[in-house]
């Protein structure tokens, strides 16, 4: 004599509640996830210099990667919903441990559509383990040249210096309507002088740039800052010695990880605002 074994209509029941408690939850998780037409530039509390964009359409652009890769992981996962798997890019401005580690890391847990990388010099362990892992991705990688730009989802990424290969890095501008933040965090000073020679530099609302340098040059009196995002990512021998209050320029806000924690940048295209942790 068989016996067939049926759930009960209490534990069938209790079942469906939890799945629909599930759904519930994804669909709230996935609301307040949605893109809010915003550009975000995410300065991720971690070792070395690495920043996230959230582009307006809702895309993601890893801009380096620090050099602690797990907590630079940790930190994508608390920013990015748990459901993405892939980068609309990732950029390596200065291929060094300051910037590197973290991005191999952050390539190993996700995808991403493209690389840009400044000028290689020479090839290490780490920097052949990031071109293994997007030759395993099939992600195309590029050199940047001076003058290229690049459409995220609403923004663009323009290259305002490609780097020298040896002391210095790619330095960019990220423009959204009327606001836009330079990312000089890794250009060096050659190519500040060049840029601001040429001429032809407008404003920015935010610029990105090492603690270890004197910000008053004729290259920031062009770009005339509303905001900055100071940096570790460069080695000086001797950095300048300057007070917190004496590195800015015409008074106008700094920040820094270590006093504001992680610190966000926010465009609608019209204007700009800062957030930060503390």
């Amino acid at each position: 004599m068989s016996h067939t074994s049926t759930a009960s209509p209490g534990r069938y029941r209790k079942l469906v509640t939890q799945i629909a408690f599930l759904c519930v939850v994804v669909i709230v998780l996935a609301w307040f996830a949605r893109p809010d037409g915003r550009l975000h530039v995410i300065f991720l509390d971690t070792k070395g210099d690495a920043m996230l964009i959230q582009t307006p359409a809702g895309g993601y652009v890893l801009i380096d990667g620090g050099s602690d890769p797990a907590a630079l992981t940790a930190a994508i996962g608390r920013r990015m919903p748990f459901w993405q798997h892939s980068l609309e890019a990732v950029v390596l401005t200065k291929p060094d441990d300051a910037h590197l580690p973290g991005q191999v890391a952050a390539l190993a847990r996700y995808s991403a559509k493209r690389a840009l990388v400044a000028p290689i010099a020479e090839h290490d362990i780490t920097i052949d383990e990031w071109l293994r892992l997007l030759e395993e991705g099939r992600t195309p990688v590029r050199v940047v040249q001076v003058g290229e730009q690049f459409h995220f989802g609403g923004a663009t990424l323009r290259v305002l210096a490609a780097g020298d290969a040896v002391e210095s890095g790619m330095m960019l501008r990220l423009e959204y309507g009327v606001t836009s933040v330079v990312f000089s965090h890794v250009g060096g000073i050659a190519a500040e002088e060049a840029l601001a020679a040429a001429g032809g530099l407008s404003p920015t609302d935010l610029v990105v740039f090492p603690w270890q340098r004197d910000a008053h040059t004729e290259f920031m009196a062009f770009l005339s800052p509303r905001a900055f995002v100071l940096t570790d990512g460069v080695k000086q021998e001797h950095p300048v010695e300057q007070t917190f209050v004496a590195r800015s320029i015409g008074g106008v806000p700094l920040y820094h990880e270590r006093l504001h924690g992680q610190i966000e940048w926010i465009s609608d295209g019209q204007r700009a605002w800062i957030i930060t942790e503390e």
